[in-house]
C-alpha cells in the first residue's frame, strides 16, 4: 500500500477490501485509511477474490465518476507511471481489459511472470471440450527475452493488476462469484472475447508480483481455505458448467496444481529441504506429506459445508472526507 501511494503520481480513489483480516492487519488498515484517505470496507468472514473485487468495483461505480476500475492485489509492487500507461492504452485501443507487464519476485522488474498469452476453449480428438491457458514469457528473465516488449492484443491477463472498462460490468455483469479460487481471470477473458471486445498488454505499465518466501502464521487459516479442495470443487463445477467443459483430464490438472500450491504453506517442507535436500524431500512430499495434507484439508473444510459461500456482513470502516460531504 505504501508503494502504491509513493509511486502513483496520478490522482486516484482507492477502495480497499478487508476480508476478515486478523486484528493487527485490521488495525493497520484503519490507520492507513485515515492517513491516506481511502475507502475501507471490511467483511466479518473470509471472501473469495471475486467477492472482494465485486465489492470494490460496485462501491467505486456508485461513488466515483470513472470509465474504469483497476484491480490491484495486495502482494503487488507497482512501478512509476504504471497507471497512466494502462489508461492511455485503454483510451487508444478501446480495450475492455488492459494488463501490465507482469513480473515476479525480487528484485523488481527482472523476471517476467507473464506478458500475455492464450485463453480459449478447445476440443480434443475425442470431441471433449477443455479450457486452454498458456502464458507467454513465463518465468523468463527480462534480459533473456529476444525482443523488446511491445503493446499488443492478447487473450490473457491476470488479476494481479488489471484495468477493467465500465462496460464489462454494465454489459456482462459483475464477476462470477461462483468461481471461488481458480481461473477467475480466464473466465473474464473468455467473457470479454466472446462479447467481441479486446484485451491488450501494455509494457509501459509494469508491476511485480512478490509472494512471501514463507507463509505468515496469521495468513494460514485463509490460505488453506483459499486453495482448499472444497473451494476448488465448487469452482470447477461452476466453470465446467458455464463453458460446457467435458474433459476430466483438465479438471485433474487443475486440482493437482491447487494442491501443490497449497503445500507452499507447509513450513515443514522448507525445513525438510534443509535437512534432506530437495530430491529426497520431493519424494517424501509425494508419498507421505501430500496424501496426509489432502486428508487434513478435507476434514477441516468439508465439501458439503464449504462449497456454499456465506453471505458476508460488510461494514464501511472509513470513507474519504469528500464522500462524507456528499452524503
Amino acid at each position: 500500500m505504501e508503494t502504491l501511494y509513493e509511486r502513483t503520481q496520478e490522482p486516484f480513489d482507492l477502495v480497499c477490501v478487508d476480508g476478515n483480516s486478523p486484528p493487527q492487519v485490521a488495525k493497520y488498515l484503519e490507520e492507513a485509511a485515515e492517513k491516506y484517505g481511502f475507502t475501507l470496507l471490511r467483511s466479518d468472514c473470509y471472501l473469495t477474490p471475486n467477492q472482494a473485487r465485486n465489492l470494490a468495483a460496485n462501491h467505486a461505480w456508485q461513488h466515483f465518476d470513472s470509465p474504469w476500475v483497476v484491480f490491484v492485489d495486495n502482494d503487488v509492487l507497482v512501478s512509476d507511471g504504471w497507471l497512466t500507461a494502462l489508461v492511455s492504452c485503454a483510451v487508444e485501443t478501446d480495450a475492455w481489459l488492459v494488463g501490465p507487464a507482469y513480473f515476479e519476485h525480487l528484485p523488481e522488474r527482472s523476471q517476467l511472470h507473464l506478458f500475455g498469452g492464450e485463453c480459449r476453449i478447445e476440443t480434443d480428438s475425442l470431441g471433449r471440450r477443455h479450457y486452454r491457458e498458456k502464458h507467454h514469457h513465463q518465468h523468463m528473465k527480462l534480459s533473456d527475452v529476444p525482443e523488446p516488449l511491445e503493446r499488443h492484443q492478447t487473450e490473457l491477463i491476470e488479476f494481479h493488476t488489471v484495468l477493467v472498462r465500465r462496460e464489462v460490468y454494465q454489459q456482462l455483469g459483475q464477476l462470477d462469484e461462483g468461481l471461488f479460487c481458480h481461473a477467475e481471470h480466464g473466465d473474464i477473458c473468455l467473457s470479454v472475447l466472446h462479447a467481441g471486445q479486446t484485451i491488450w498488454m501494455e509494457p509501459k505499465s509494469q508491476i511485480t508480483y512478490v509472494p512471501p518466501k514463507q507463509l505468515d502464521p496469521a495468513d494460514r487459516d485463509y490460505f488453506f481455505l483459499r486453495w482448499s479442495d472444497a473451494w476448488f470443487t465448487a469452482n470447477e463445477k461452476r466453470f465446467s458448467e458455464k463453458w460446457n467443459l467435458t474433459s476430466p483430464e483438465a479438471r485433474h490438472r487443475g486440482l493437482t496444481w491447487t494442491r501443490q500450491h497449497r503445500r507452499y504453506g507447509l513450513s515443514i517442507l522448507s525445513s525438510m529441504r534443509k535437512v534432506f535436500g530437495r530430491k529426497l524431500t520431493r519424494s517424501i512430499e509425494k508419498r507421505l506429506v501430500a496424501p496426509l495434507e489432502q486428508l487434513a484439508n478435507r476434514r477441516k473444510y468439508p465439501l458439503g459445508e464449504f462449497c456454499q459461500l456465506p453471505e458476508p456482513n460488510i461494514q464501511l470502516i472509513h470513507k474519504p472526507i469528500e464522500q462524507r460531504r456528499a452524503a
